[in-house]
C-alpha cells in the first residue's frame, strides 16, 4: 500500500439526530450525530448502557457478519451498521460521534437515504488536517465459497466500485451488475436509495429465529418466485446497487480513503469485511516500514 495523495478532512457543521425502529430488535432506537475533532474517526457510544462505552468503528472492532456487520463485544455490541456507515462515507464525513441509545441503528426503510437526509442536513465542515489517500500497487484479492472481492491498483485519486449479483439461473433475482464512482454526489444519486433485499427462504429464515418480525415486505424487498412480494424495485438493479452501498459501509471500516478499483462477485459482509481487515494491515504494515526507515535515516545523519 502507498500514500497516493491527501484531502482535508471534514466533521459535520451541527448535530443530527434520527429515530426509528431496529430491524434487529423491533425497538424504538434514536441514533445522534455529533462533531468530532480531527484525527478520531467514526466512534459509536451505546447511551442505554452504563458508562456509555465507545466502540471505534473499524474493521479491527467487527465481531460479526452474519447476514450484516456487527462491532464490539456484547453486551455493548452494535449492529447491522453497514448502511449508516454507507451514508457517512458516501458523504465523505470523517469525524463523527454517534450516540444510540440501543445495539442497532433505526432501520429506516433498508437503504441509506435517511441517514443521509439528517447528515447532509447538519452540513459538513472541513478541518485542519489531512486524510491519506491509499492505493495497492498490486492487486489484493479475497476469495471464499465462490465468492470473490478485489482491489484493484489505481489510475488516479478515486475509488471505483462493481458488483456482480449472481444468485443462479433458478433465483427470483436476475444476474445484475452495478459500477460507480464513488463521490458524494453520485452516491446520493445512484446508491443511497437503494434498499436491502431478501429472498424469501432467506426471510423466513431469519423469522424463524424471531429476527425481523416486525418487518413487513412493504417495508424491505422479499423477492419472491414471481418478483419483490407486495413491493417494487426503485430501479432494475436495486439489488446490485444495495450490494454496492453495503461495500461503501462495510470498507470505510478501514478509516483510511482508497483508491482504485473494487471488483466484487457475490461478495458479502464477511469477505468485504476480510478485505478491510487484509488492506488495514497492509496500511499498518507500511507505515511501520516507514517509520522504520526515517529512524535508520535519522541515526546515520546524526552518525
Amino acid at each position: 500500500m502507498r500514500v497516493i495523495g491527501f484531502r482535508y478532512q471534514r466533521s459535520l457543521a451541527a448535530p443530527a439526530e434520527i429515530r426509528g425502529v431496529g430491524f434487529i430488535s423491533g425497538a424504538r432506537v434514536q441514533a445522534r450525530f455529533l462533531p468530532a475533532p480531527v484525527d478520531s474517526g467514526v466512534v459509536f457510544r451505546r447511551t442505554d448502557l452504563p458508562g456509555s462505552p465507545a466502540i471505534p468503528a473499524r474493521a479491527t472492532q467487527v465481531t460479526g457478519t452474519q447476514r450484516r456487520t456487527t462491532i464490539g463485544p456484547p453486551p455493548a455490541a452494535i449492529t447491522l451498521i453497514e448502511h449508516l456507515m454507507a451514508a457517512i462515507a458516501g458523504l465523505r464525513v470523517d469525524n463523527c460521534t454517534v450516540e444510540l441509545d440501543g445495539p442497532e441503528p433505526p432501520g429506516l426503510d433498508g437503504s441509506a437515504a435517511g441517514f443521509v437526509d439528517v447528515l447532509a442536513g447538519a452540513g459538513v465542515v472541513l478541518q485542519p488536517a489531512r486524510r491519506p489517500i491509499y492505493g495497492v500497487t498490486a492487486p489484493v484479492v479475497v476469495t471464499a465459497g465462490g465468492a470473490t472481492i478485489a482491489l484493484h491498483p489505481p489510475e488516479g485519486p478515486d475509488l471505483r466500485l462493481s458488483y456482480l449479483l449472481d444468485y443462479g439461473l433458478a433465483a427470483p433475482i436476475s444476474r445484475q451488475n452495478y459500477t460507480v464512482d464513488l463521490r458524494p454526489e453520485t452516491f446520493v444519486r445512484e446508491v443511497a436509495f437503494c434498499r436491502t433485499f431478501l429472498t424469501q427462504p432467506e426471510a423466513d429464515g431469519l423469522r424463524a429465529q424471531g429476527i425481523g418480525m416486525h418487518v413487513t415486505p412493504a417495508e424491505v424487498l422479499v423477492f419472491g418466485p414471481h418478483g419483490p412480494i407486495g413491493n417494487r424495485v426503485r430501479c432494475a438493479d436495486e439489488p446490485a446497487r444495495h450490494k454496492v452501498l453495503d461495500l461503501i459501509g462495510d470498507l470505510a471500516l478501514c478509516s483510511f480513503d482508497l483508491a482504485g478499483h473494487v471488483v466484487a462477485y457475490r461478495s458479502g459482509h464477511a469477505l468485504n469485511i476480510e478485505l478491510a481487515r487484509r488492506l488495514t494491515a497492509l496500511v499498518e504494515s507500511s507505515s511501520r516500514q516507514v517509520f522504520l526507515h526515517s529512524g535508520r535515516s535519522a541515526v546515520t545523519r546524526a552518525a
